[in-house]
This record gives C-alpha cells, structure tokens and sequence, in this order.
C-alpha cells in the first residue's frame, strides 16, 4: 500500500513524458523506481520495459486516430530492429552488474540530453 500514491506518481510523469517526447518513459521510470521504490536497476529496466508496452499501446492508439502521424514503414523496420536487439541487450543486461547498469544509463543520458541542449 506505501508503493500505491509512488507508483502512481511516476507512471503519471513517464506517460506524459513518454507521449510529449517520446521517451518511453524510462528516462522517469528506471531512475524513479530505484529512488523513491527501492527497487534494484536490473528489475527497475526490467518492470520500466513492461509498463512501456502498455504506454506505448495507449499513445499509439490515441496517435492513430490522426491520418499520417505514424509512419507504420518506419515503425516495421525500426520495431523488427529494436525487437531483435533488445533480445540480446536484455540477456546482456542480465550479466551486467547494477553498478555498471547505473553507470551506462547515466553516461546515455547525458550524452544525449547534452546533445538536445546543444544542438536543440
């Protein structure tokens, strides 16, 4: 019952993050359930990868109903190369320590967000 109003909270932020800039959420998500969860990094990618399915499934139904917003091509060729590769990223996850885990996911975030405030 103490992870209700937390878990909430945080699918609350990642869903309207998620649907206004594309990040899945698991830029909120992986951090958020290590912080304010407890939860551990291995099963924080884990859960945060399993609640983006049903994120995913609601922004996309909302964004289908707009002719042309989605490039379904884009979404064939990039969603079969992204399904493949997170087979392989995902046993590589499970090798990996939750330090190293930690480490990786910050140096991505700030490469990228480095990047987006750079570059806009």
């Amino acid at each position: 019952m103490k992870l209700l109003l937390p878990a909430i909270l945080i699918g609350l932020v990642a869903g309207l993050l998620g649907a206004l800039c594309g990040v899945g959420g698991g830029l909120v998500m992986v951090p958020a359930f290590i912080g304010l969860l407890g939860i551990e990094h291995k099963q924080a990618v884990a859960t945060s990868m399993a609640v983006i399915i049903v994120t995913a499934v609601a922004a996309t139904a909302n964004n289908s109903k707009i002719a042309g917003l989605i490039d379904w091509k884009i979404v064939a060729l990039v969603g079969l190369a992204s399904a493949v590769s997170a087979w392989f990223g995902s046993d590589l996850m499970r090798t990996l320590s939750n330090q190293t885990l930690t480490r990786i996911f910050g140096g991505v975030l700030l490469i990228f967000g480095a990047r987006m405030l750079w570059k806009g």
